[in-house]
């Protein structure tokens, strides 16, 4: 991997996004690459730098995509085409070849605004199942080390929780369960253009109806607030905060693995 590669590779990082570099560490016959030989593929499915082109890198791009939708950090692709196959295939070239390939970007990480009881009962779910948090409330009380261990907590008020250390990502998973509507309207608010992979808000369709209408007032683009799943978590009758949260969690890691929500809540809604 050269040097170019390398520096675009820590700026997409250092922004917040996300890129599996594929690298050639072996081969054996006619190849169309090296060992060494290095390419960067994108969320979107572009790609900078090349393996050597043809079937076999149409197949790498599939797998590091798949990578990225899966959270996988690594895996060692291989793959084995006869000169016959090549043939076949409209390629030049015959041999086998392996490739590394290692996603880079940040982890995919719960944050949580708001620390009352649904919160902290996210807060434990999601650390539970390995990925890592950060719950922010304006009360520091609530959002504490000792009443919410799992994860960091930041207390502040909401405007400064970009200055105060919280940085939004690709992979960020947001959920909004603040004390009251005005404050999920502003949260909303600030969190308009950042990029997230998930924003979910709490609240009965009245609650729902009152943010939105607040946040159209305040000139919000309705596509941000349309962005936002609401009422959130799947359809599984939860009632408990711990319930609640088992809901949020489940449609949290259906976005993250490229589940169908509507299919899962028109199954779940009919039973």
């Amino acid at each position: 991997m050269d040097y170019p590669m390398l520096r675009r590779l820590t700026e997409l990082v250092e922004a917040g996004g996300e890129a599996v570099l594929c690298t050639v560490v072996d081969e054996q016959g006619s190849t169309p690459r090296g060992r060494g030989a290095a390419m960067l593929v994108l969320p979107d499915g572009s790609t900078e730098g090349t393996i050597g082109g043809g079937v076999t890198e149409h197949h790498v791009i599939e797998r590091a995509l798949a990578m990225m939708r899966e959270g996988l950090a690594a895996e060692l692709y291989r793959e084995s085409l006869s000169v016959t196959e090549a043939a076949l295939e409209g390629a030049a070239c015959g041999g086998d070849v392996a490739i590394f390939l290692e996603r880079y970007g940040r982890s995919p990480e719960v944050v949580i605004f708001g620390a009352g009881h649904v919160g902290r009962a996210l807060a434990r779910l999601a650390h539970d199942t390995g990925m890592p948090v950060l719950t922010w409330d304006e009360r520091a009380d609530f959002a504490n080390e000792e009443s919410i261990p799992w994860g960091r907590t930041l207390a502040c008020p909401l405007e400064e929780v970009f200055s105060r250390g919280l940085v939004l990502h690709s992979a960020s998973y947001v959920v909004i369960v603040t004390r009251g509507h005005t404050l999920d309207a502003d949260v909303v608010k600030l969190l308009e253009g950042r990029q997230c992979a998930y924003i979910g808000m709490i609240g009965s369709r009245r609650k729902i109806a009152f943010v939105r209408e607040r946040l159209i007032q305040d000139g919000v683009a309705p596509d941000q607030i349309d962005r936002i799943h609401q009422p959130i978590g799947l359809p599984i009758r939860a009632e408990t905060p711990e319930e609640i949260a088992v809901s949020i969690l489940a449609e949290i890691i259906a976005v993250r693995r490229g589940g169908d929500l509507e299919t899962l809540r028109s199954v779940l809604s009919n039973n």
